[in-house]
């Protein structure tokens, strides 16, 4: 894979082209317009949850994720506002040939505890993701389910003999290597931290409520009560920027709130917003929105390992005929959304585009139920309350569903959550009927949807011959999976695809492999969503790319 030879800094000058967007935050912090005065000032971003782990790789959450990549840097990045091209981090070169990954390390690097950022660094934090044989191992009740798939069982060793030079030996062919050092999962610990937190998996939580990178700004208040996260900004940052002198990341629920905060001045930038907020800021004289095409997707699993009556394709498939997903398109999400067909968003290698989206079609639905004996179910739909891009109005669609599969006699009881990280440990412990769920690529490869979110990463032995599915307790079962799914087929399918460094094949694979999930329908596939923002007059124009590939990028923001 080859890599930008556009260095970062170089990159940031140049960046001045990029679209502007906007967020919200905290009345309480009062009318940020001219506070600045030039430079400086608070840099506020509004989202609507509140985690209180910023531990990369004790998370699944983007929500985590907005914090954490200010905070610290990953080996290789995004270029921001690109479509996932590979930029210079804190390696300045980087191959990967066969099994062997060779990267060149910045020198004169610090952590914002002062360390010096060397290979060392790198090695201690793979191994406390990846290796349970190693002193300060996170434990894999902690670690999040990025550890199978962000480095995972591909990392064979790892040679940090020399400071600045650093290499990874994988036991295969892995061809989303490089991108995956990319991933928020993949950013750099300090060594010393790590060790610092004692060998006990339950000390290295704490790592997530004082965490040190290298990043342009640094851990400064973690507010529970009040909702909020406090970064300032690192003097020592071996990059450009930052240009503020704080981020504050502040938790509103409401989207209109949100939105009416960046309005009203009092925040700066927001996301996951729904087409009537969207819309609020289309109207605003104060205040633009901005988007990009997203790579994302939406979609509602059904659990094969808790509901035996999905194990049936035949009643998956009627149940995608009843739920009118254009409806919550073109309705709910009013056109900042498309449907979707298959588990890879458009713009993504191996798309398949010869799929349609499930047409609603009730009488198909209704004889495929009585076809399969199973006219009168009644199952659980477990949804999240705050918005998300790729589910802007959760509750509203959960409504829809609801009211669709009515129609056709089905019962469904609507279970949902007030936070999202509660919802996420619902649904990770596979305690659901059904669910809704989206994912945001994490490092633009097909890999990162079709092998991350339904391939359930067990030894494909542990499938029963005639099952498509497995429990939750299988051995080395990746609960991203939130469905159960085990399709062989589709399994071998997409492991040869990450084994392959061959770009065409690659792509027929993933197109069969969209192909045998549009087919079985393990999800309800619901719509691949826009990237939107709000972003307040006060930022400085084109300072803040809107990117659809990690970010958001604040060191380059400048306020007025």
């Amino acid at each position: 894979m080859a890599r930008d030879t556009v260095d970062r800094r170089s990159f940031l000058k140049a960046a001045g082209t990029a679209t502007v967007a906007a967020t919200t935050t905290a009345g309480c912090l009062g009318s940020l317009s001219g506070d600045s005065g030039g430079g400086g000032g608070t840099l506020v971003y509004s989202r609507g949850d509140h985690p209180t782990n910023y531990d990369p790789q004790q998370t699944t959450s983007g929500e985590v994720a907005k914090v954490t990549n200010q905070i610290f840097d990953q080996l290789i990045q995004f270029a921001p506002g690109s479509g996932g091209q590979l930029s210079d981090s804190l390696a300045t070169e980087y191959s990967l040939d066969g099994t062997t990954a060779t990267l060149t390390l910045q020198e004169g690097v610090t952590f914002h505890n002062g360390e010096e950022f060397t290979a060392a660094d790198a090695k201690a934090t793979i191994r406390r993701f990846t290796d349970s044989e190693y002193d300060y191992y996170l434990g894999d009740e902690n670690r999040s389910g990025y550890g199978p798939f962000t480095f995972g069982s591909w990392v064979k060793s790892i040679d940090a003999s020399s400071d600045y030079e650093l290499s990874i030996e994988l036991t295969q062919q892995y061809a989303p290597f490089l991108r995956n050092l990319a991933m928020f999962a993949a950013a750099i610990l300090s060594k010393k931290q790590i060790e610092s937190l004692g060998s006990n998996p339950s000390g290295q939580v704490k790592l997530g409520t004082d965490p040190k990178g290298t990043g342009p700004f640094q851990f400064d208040e973690l507010d529970n009560s009040n909702q909020r996260v406090r970064l300032a900004a690192y003097g020592d940052f071996w990059g450009d920027g930052p240009n503020v002198d704080e981020v504050v990341f502040s938790t509103i629920k409401q989207n209109s709130t949100r939105v009416s905060s960046v309005i009203e001045g009092e925040s700066h930038i927001t996301d996951n917003l729904d087409s009537q907020s969207s819309k609020q800021v289309q109207d605003a004289d104060t205040a633009t929105l901005a988007s990009k095409n997203g790579i994302n997707v939406g979609y509602m699993a059904f659990n094969m390992a808790r509901k035996e009556e999905f194990r049936d394709k035949k009643v998956r498939q009627a149940i995608s005929y009843a739920v009118n997903t254009e409806a919550i398109v073109n309705q709910i999400y009013e056109g900042f959304a498309s449907q979707a067909d298959q588990p890879l968003p458009p713009d993504v290698l191996g798309h398949n585009v010869n799929l349609d989206p499930y047409p609603t079609d009730k009488d198909k639905a209704s004889t495929m139920l009585e076809e399969a004996g199973a006219s009168d179910i009644e199952f659980e739909l477990a949804t999240f309350s705050n918005p998300r891009g790729y589910n802007p109005s959760p509750v509203q669609t959960a409504n829809q569903v609801k009211s669709d599969l009515e129609e056709i006699g089905l019962t469904v009881n609507i279970n949902q959550f007030s936070t999202f990280s509660s919802y996420l440990d619902y649904t990770a412990q596979g305690k659901h009927d059904a669910c809704f769920l989206g994912w945001y690529t994490d490092n633009a490869d097909p890999d990162n949807f079709l092998y991350v979110l339904l391939d359930p990463k067990v030894d494909m032995d542990a499938v029963p011959d005639g099952q498509d599915w497995v429990s939750f307790d299988t051995e080395g079962y990746s609960t991203l999976n939130v469905g159960g799914w085990a399709n062989t087929e589709f399994m071998e399918t997409v492991r040869e695809g990450q084994s392959t460094y061959d770009e065409a094949k690659r792509k027929e694979l993933y197109r069969k492999a969209n192909e045998i999930a549009h087919d079985e329908a393990p999800w309800i596939f619901v719509d691949y969503a826009q990237t939107l923002r709000a972003v307040n007059e006060a930022v400085e124009s084109d300072s803040y790319t809107v990117s659809s590939v990690g970010g958001p990028y604040l060191e380059t923001v400048t306020l007025k």
